[in-house]
């Protein structure tokens, strides 16, 4: 697997428009994915792991796709929650584009897709959904992950599934060790040799130490 796709605002790999089949939220759909992307010919184990094993996402609000590539996992997240507002973010310019086309082809109009310096600083999450870019190395995913998990709302959750050889337990670890009070980390599913982590955010910590009586 080519770093390409996590790396380039505009792959240099040729764009080779495919239409492939797919199910998505329990509907068969035909979408339009391309090369310079992440698994353009069909649902990558990991993400089929996810969608498998997360409950449906709240019905409202403003949800996360991180690193959406063509879009599985929003266009998913739009399809559960079509009242809600869902965001794919990824640093591909292709991807983004794919998942307009996607989007619109479905019929779905509550996706956003954009670059993430583009994401508003005030918006936080519901909820957060994953396949995140483990081979951009472990300094480029730690960043990636403290600058937007905090963005959830208190008493959500994020769902991260990461390949158990890639790294699983130890990001797991991490997690734990680096967030702050009010967090929680526990490995939620198992699965094809996938771990899914779950992130839960009860509440924000007290800004000033609470003196008791």
């Amino acid at each position: 697997m080519g770093s390409d796709h996590y790396f380039s605002a505009s792959p240099a790999s040729a764009e080779n428009l495919r239409r492939i089949r797919v199910t998505l939220a329990e509907r068969d759909v035909e979408v339009t994915t391309a090369g310079g992307v992440f698994s353009p010919d069909h649902v990558d184990s990991g993400t089929g792991v996810l969608l498998a094993n997360t409950p449906p996402p709240p019905p409202g609000g403003q949800l996360l796709d991180l690193g959406c590539g063509w879009g599985p996992i929003a266009l998913t997240l739009a399809m559960q929650s079509p009242h809600a507002t869902v965001w794919a973010v990824d640093v591909n310019e292709r991807a983004l584009d794919l998942v307009r086309r996607n989007a619109e082809a479905l019929g779905l109009e509550n996706i956003n897709a954009a670059l993430p310096d583009d994401v508003p600083a005030e918006t936080t999450f519901r909820t957060i959904r994953s396949n995140p870019p483990i081979r951009v190395g472990k300094n480029e995913l730690h960043g990636l992950l403290e600058r937007w998990i905090p963005r959830l709302d208190e008493r959500s959750d994020a769902w991260l599934v990461v390949q158990r050889n890639l790294g699983s337990d130890s990001l797991q670890r991490w997690l734990t060790a680096t967030l702050e009070r009010g967090y929680s980390v526990h490995r939620a599913a198992t699965g094809r040799g996938f771990r899914v982590i779950r992130v839960r955010r009860h509440g924000s910590p007290p800004s000033e130490p609470i003196d008791l009586p």
